[in-house]
Formats: structure tokens, C-alpha cells, sequence
């Protein structure tokens, strides 16, 4: 199915598009390529939208929340908006404290991109970012497919190429709320389990110190079942310097999280071909204009954004998200849905 959405300030109509598969509904825009609904039924198969969203294109370039949004071509923080590639350094727009975030200003979540594909279950998304765009090198392809299975799963694909080499490490930016996306106070009663062992320390402009810090007897320590916001408020310096979550941690294993609502008995699995995920709790959410009327308020919903490291392209160290010219960048996260 196919709606009228809005109209962006260029006059141009934006539209969204249904999918559903396996007893879950997902609908998204051209607007973005963004994931506006999510509607996934509890074990007596009452259903909810468990994903902050607007209600409007208008609402979406508005924001700097980036909610549901497709992030690139290089998702979080790269330190002084610039980088080395190729021999030569290209500069990109300071955004945050002189770093670049989420490749912003001009980010892909405020254009319209074009439907490839569009079927019951599926559906695909096209954008072309031309050399210089964003300051990036490369005229670039970019695909993102959203898919539904029969066994509860969104599959959210990133596939691009590139006429230069250049950054690519695209995600996606869904803020959690397993309860639905209105219950704002039970998102941070709900347990998350992230089995990696180490996470980025981070310093006070959210850029990556270098650090491969142990989870090991820290707030920090998700391995087994907690509730989020148990320690997010300790008195710990990763958590006193970003104002609670926000830090990458290791994709150890898969799946690399699993988030459960003790309420409703919904619970999500992340899976995904990344070498990490950033777990952002909504500290910085602040009377934030959301569907039906709802305004969110702080840490009313969380993300798990599958993704390389933050400023990762300055620790060459770490796994590196160049993609040379002509190679094909494939990467897939799957967020699967249950009961407890």
C-alpha cells in the first residue's frame, strides 16, 4: 500500500509505503528511506508501534533526532570533519563541536529518495550522492532494502558502490520502545543484553578516546539481562561525560543485543554483519514532537545502530569502513521480534 505523506519545501510529495509478513507491519518513506512505523504483536497478539516516529515530512527535516532515519554515507563521528583517503584530505561540514556527526548537515534522512522496488514484504530504496556531496569523495549508488520474514524479522539491507574510494558505513537510527512508542516511561525498565566485552570510552565531544575499555565490573556491563536504566545514572565517567548511554560497544557474537518488555512480554534480537553497535538511550531527547499527537521526552526510546566504530576512519587499527572504487559494500542488520 502506498499514501500521501507530505510535501517537502522543494513542493516535491513524499509518500509512505506498507509492508507486512510474519504478523508484523512496518511502514517507511521515500522521505529518508525512513522506518516510520513498526507494528509488532505481544504473545496475545495485541499489537503496538514500537518506534518513535513523526507525522510528518515536515516534522522529519525539522528534527536533529534522527528518528528511524538511514544514516550516511558515514553514520556518528568523524573527529575534526575531516579525514585521509587516497592521498589527499577530504573535508567535510563541522556539525558538532568541530567533529562531523551522522555526515550532516545535509543529511540523507532529509531527501527524497527514489522506490525501486515495492512489494507485499519488501521494499527498496535508491539514492545517488555525487562526488563532493557531503564532502565525500565518489559519485555513489545506494540502495536500502526493508524486508519482513515469515519468523518476525526486519531485515534492513545496505548495498552501494563507488566510482572512488571512499567511507561507507551506513545504519539505521530507530529509537526502541518495545511497550510502544507512547509508553515513554517503561523504556527504561526494559532489560538489554549485549553480550560484548569492551566498549569505547568516549571523551567530552563524544569522540572515541582510542580506548577498548572492559566491560568488567562497570555500568557498562550488559552480558546478562539488566534493566537500562539501573546504573545509566552512576556515578562512572563514560556515562558523567555523555550524560548516560551513548558508546559503541564489540559485536562479539550474534545476536549482538536483545531487548525485553517485563510489560507487554515483546522482545527484540539484533543481528547484524557489523563490526559494532552504538547504544544510544534518547539522553538528549527534549520535547520532541511524535506521532498521534505524543510528545517524547528524554530516554523514551533506545537505539542499537549497527555500525563501525565512531571516527574508526582515525584508528587505523580498527576495523575501517573504506570501500575501494568499484567494490561493492554489502552490509545487513536484522532486528527479529518475539515473545517471553
Amino acid at each position: 500500500m502506498k499514501k500521501f505523506f507530505g510535501n517537502l519545501p522543494s513542493g516535491e510529495e513524499t509518500f509512505l509505503y506498507t509492508i507486512s509478513f510474519g504478523g508484523i507491519t512496518a511502514e517507511v518513506t521515500d522521505c529518508g528511506a525512513t522506518l516510520v512505523k513498526l507494528l509488532v504483536p505481544d504473545a496475545a497478539g495485541n499489537v503496538a508501534d514500537v518506534v518513535l516516529g513523526h507525522d510528518s515530512p515536515a516534522e522529519y527535516l525539522a528534527s536533529t533526532t534522527f528518528l528511524g532515519a538511514t544514516v550516511g554515507r558515514s553514520a556518528n563521528r568523524i573527529q575534526g570533519a575531516s579525514f585521509e583517503l587516497s592521498g589527499r584530505t577530504w573535508n567535510l561540514t563541522p556539525n558538532e563541536n568541530g567533529n562531523n556527526l551522522h555526515s550532516g548537515p545535509d543529511c540523507y534522512h532529509a531527501r527524497l529518495w527514489k522506490v525501486v522496488t515495492h512489494t507485499a514484504d519488501t521494499i527498496t530504496f535508491e539514492l545517488r550522492s555525487p562526488h563532493g556531496d557531503q564532502g565525500f569523495p565518489g559519485n555513489a549508488d545506494i540502495r536500502v532494502t526493508y524486508t519482513l520474514d515469515s519468523d518476525g524479522g526486519l531485515h534492513i539491507a545496505y548495498d552501494a558502490v563507488c566510482d572512488r574510494d571512499t567511507i561507507f558505513n551506513l545504519t539505521n537510527h530507530s529509537y526502541f520502545n518495545l511497550a510502544g512508542h507512547e509508553k515513554q516511561e517503561a523504556a527504561m525498565g526494559q532489560l538489554l543484553t549485549m553480550p560484548g566485552r569492551w566498549f569505547n570510552p568516549d571523551d567530552a565531544e563524544s569522540i572515541p578516546t582510542g580506548e577498548q575499555r572492559s566491560v568488567e565490573g562497570t555500568p557498562m556491563d550488559f552480558r546478562s539481562p539488566k534493566p537500562i536504566g539501573r546504573d545509566i545514572d552512576g556515578d562512572y565517567d563514560a556515562l558523567n561525560l555523555q550524560g548516560g548511554y551513548d558508546h559503541n560497544w564489540e559485536v562479539f557474537c550474534n545476536p549482538c543485543a536483545q531487548l525485553t518488555d517485563p510489560g507487554s512480554g515483546r522482545t527484540m534480537a539484533v543481528y547484524t554483519d557489523c563490526p559494532g553497535v552504538q547504544f544510544y538511550a534518547g539522553n538528549f531527547i527534549d520535547k520532541e514532537p511524535g506521532k498521534g499527537g505524543i510528545v517524547y521526552g528524554k530516554r523514551s526510546g533506545i537505539c542499537l545502530e549497527t555500525q563501525y566504530a565512531p571516527d574508526s576512519i582515525h584508528h587505523p587499527e580498527w576495523p575501517q569502513p573504506i570501500t575501494k572504487a568499484g567494490e561493492k559494500y554489502h552490509s545487513e542488520t536484522v532486528y527479529r521480534f518475539g515473545t517471553v
